[in-house]
């Protein structure tokens, strides 16, 4: 990990097609203005798969702009998706199952 100042994002409530698009702008525009953003998902009540895209989609725009993104304090929520899923991989985050 590199020794560059840590940034943060938390993303609160429901994370579903409703709310994806704002957080989605939120999201990436954080990401740009750091090199390493930690995105805290202890908030987040529910998670569709549009909310997973933008989860995704972070990652992918993270390692191709050389930064780093990680994910930090999965809700139940983001828990039971990344499991049923089998994401753990895909993001490379230690998730702490409660």
């Amino acid at each position: 990990m590199s020794n560059a100042a840590v940034s943060q994002f938390a993303i609160e409530g429901e994370f579903t097609i409703y709310r994806a698009a704002d957080v989605k702008t939120e999201l990436l525009d954080a990401l740009r203005k750091t090199q390493v953003l930690e995105v805290n998902l202890a908030g987040v009540s529910e998670l569709d798969t549009a909310g997973l895209q933008v989860l995704m989609l972070a990652k992918q725009t993270a390692q191709a702009d050389k930064r780093e993104l990680h994910l930090v304090a999965h809700s139940p929520a983001v828990v039971e998706i990344f499991q049923m899923l089998d994401l753990g991989a895909f993001f490379g985050d230690a998730v702490l199952i409660h």
